[in-house]
C-alpha cells in the first residue's frame, strides 16, 4: 500500500481491515476476556475508521485503530475487573498416558489458567501478546502504547506472580 492512498478508498480500508482486524480482535480479547466483545469493539474501531478517512493517513491506520479500540474497551468496561474464560480444550478419544498423568494434566492447566486470569490486566495483556501472538516486546509496545522497558516490566511481574501461584498450587 502507498502511504499517499487516502483510507477513503474501498479497497485500501479493505486491506487495512484484512491486515489488522485479527491482530486487534486478539488483542481486545486478551483485554476482555470476551471473543464476542473483542468483535464488537473491532467493529466499531473500523467504523470509527471509515467515518475519519479522510483525517488518518494509512500509516497511521494502525495506531489509529490500537487507540480507539483500547478507548473503547475502557469505556465498556470501566471499573471493572475481567477474568479470561477460556474454551475448554477437548479431550483426545484415545490416548497412551495414564488416568493419573491426564487427571494431573488437567488439573495443572486449570492452576495455569487461573493463574493467568489472576494476573492484572497490564500483565495478563503483555503476556499472551507474547506468549500466544508472538508478539516481540517492541511490537507490544507500539500495540499498548508503552516503552518497551514498561513491556518487559509486565512480563518479569507475570511470569513471577505465574511462577508463585503454580508453585503454590
Amino acid at each position: 500500500m502507498k502511504h499517499e492512498e487516502s483510507i477513503c478508498k474501498p479497497k485500501v480500508f479493505e486491506d487495512i481491515f484484512d491486515n489488522h482486524s485479527e491482530g486487534l480482535r486478539n488483542y481486545l480479547y486478551y483485554k476482555s476476556g470476551d471473543m464476542h466483545l473483542a468483535e464488537d469493539l473491532v467493529q466499531e474501531s473500523f467504523v470509527k475508521l471509515w467515518n475519519s478517512c479522510a483525517k488518518v493517513t494509512v500509516a497511521k491506520a494502525k495506531s489509529f485503530l490500537f487507540t480507539v479500540a483500547s478507548n473503547l474497551f475502557l469505556n465498556v468496561v470501566a471499573h471493572k475487573k475481567v477474568v479470561l474464560n477460556h474454551q475448554k480444550q477437548t479431550p483426545k478419544q484415545y490416548t497412551k498416558e495414564t488416568p493419573e498423568f491426564i487427571l494431573e494434566e488437567k488439573e495443572f492447566m486449570d492452576k495455569l489458567q487461573n493463574a493467568i486470569a489472576d494476573l492484572s490486566e497490564k500483565q495478563r495483556e503483555v503476556f499472551l501478546l507474547n506468549r500466544i501472538d508472538k508478539k516481540t516486546y517492541t511490537e507490544i509496545s507500539e500495540i499498548v502504547g508503552i516503552s518497551v522497558k514498561a513491556v518487559e516490566k509486565r512480563m518479569s511481574l507475570a511470569l513471577k506472580s505465574l511462577r508463585e501461584k503454580i508453585e503454590l498450587l
